[in-house]
């Protein structure tokens, strides 16, 4: 976890270290039980395949900001053009004494907000323009500490690389299949022996797939709590989060579907989910519920104003 005055958080850290293991050992398994599979029918099928996936993995960890940003439809901004914007952030990384991300802004009606970046010198912290003139000072400001402090964590990084298992596993079964019907062919004598190891790359990567699409919810919806914690610890103003979420989702539940689907693909990594309409207590959810993040934000207010 990066050294800043974010206040830590051992279960995030022990969380992301548990994801990162399970879904690396998964992948190895993966690589190998195919390897062994298809033995010498197609030597080393398996281990190109998997250095594919280990491909796709390194090309998101490198260009997660990119990805992000075209996804979202962001720019980058400079002081100039957003002097207020810049102006927050300058004051919330020297309060939290840690490197100023740069600074994008979405061109989506959207109310959101979101971080990325592979490093916090590589990272950007972004909000959309339907989030402007939405909240105020002190909202917005406690809706860029909570991005902060994802840099700070440096979850986007673990989210960015674990979510890379799941695409590898994907390739994997595409791609044995395609290795296996081409190296064999379809009505062949080689069509019957290869089926179980078709069979086996698909079940398996379904498994992978699913495991990972498990562990990463639980994973987003707890970095989440984890950044609200350590935002409003960082500004002493919980109750600007708590006004800031309920704001965000009601604007975010009056947009319409067309709308939201445009910025699916980055819902995860904004600060609320761009999901209109449906309940956020699923274990598909990436993101906790309101009710659950304004009550954390309500015990930290009570914690807050007590004497000292």
């Amino acid at each position: 976890m990066a050294r800043s005055r974010f206040v830590g958080d051992a279960g995030l850290t022990a969380r992301m270290t548990t994801v990162m293991f399970l879904l690396g050992g998964l992948f190895v398994v993966l690589v190998v039980g195919l390897s062994l599979a298809i033995g010498t029918r197609a030597p080393g099928l398996g281990v190109l395949i998997g250095l594919g996936g280990i491909g796709v993995a390194v090309y998101q960890w490198a260009n997660s900001d990119k990805v992000a940003m075209r996804a979202m439809r962001a720019r980058e901004v400079t002081p100039e053009q957003a002097p207020e914007l810049h102006g927050m952030i300058d004051r919330l990384c020297a309060l939290a004494d840690m490197p100023k991300p740069r600074v994008g802004i979405a061109d989506t009606a959207v109310p959101n907000a979101f971080a990325t970046g592979r490093s916090p010198e590589r990272a950007v912290v972004c909000v959309t323009t339907g989030i402007l003139g939405m909240l105020t000072a002190e909202e917005m400001e406690a809706v860029l500490a909570h991005e902060l402090s994802h840099v700070a964590h440096r979850d986007v990084l673990v989210m960015t690389v674990a979510s890379s298992a799941g695409i590898a596993a994907g390739m994997l079964g595409q791609g044995a299949r395609f290795g296996a019907f081409g190296f064999f062919g379809g009505r062949g004598r080689g069509s019957f022996g290869v089926m179980p190891v078709w069979l086996f790359v698909v079940l398996f990567s379904l498994a992978v797939y699913a495991v990972s699409f498990v562990l990463l919810r639980l994973l987003s919806r707890y970095r989440e709590l984890a950044a609200d914690r350590a935002g409003a610890y960082l500004t002493m103003r919980p109750d600007a989060l708590a006004s800031a979420l309920t704001k965000l989702t009601d604007g975010i539940n009056q947009i319409p579907q067309r709308d939201l689907r445009q910025v699916s693909a980055a819902s995860a990594l904004c600060i609320a989910p761009a999901i209109g309409g449906v309940s956020l207590k699923t274990l598909t959810s990436t993101h906790p519920s309101l009710e659950q993040r304004l009550d954390q934000l309500a015990k930290i207010q009570a914690e807050l104003s007590r004497p000292s």
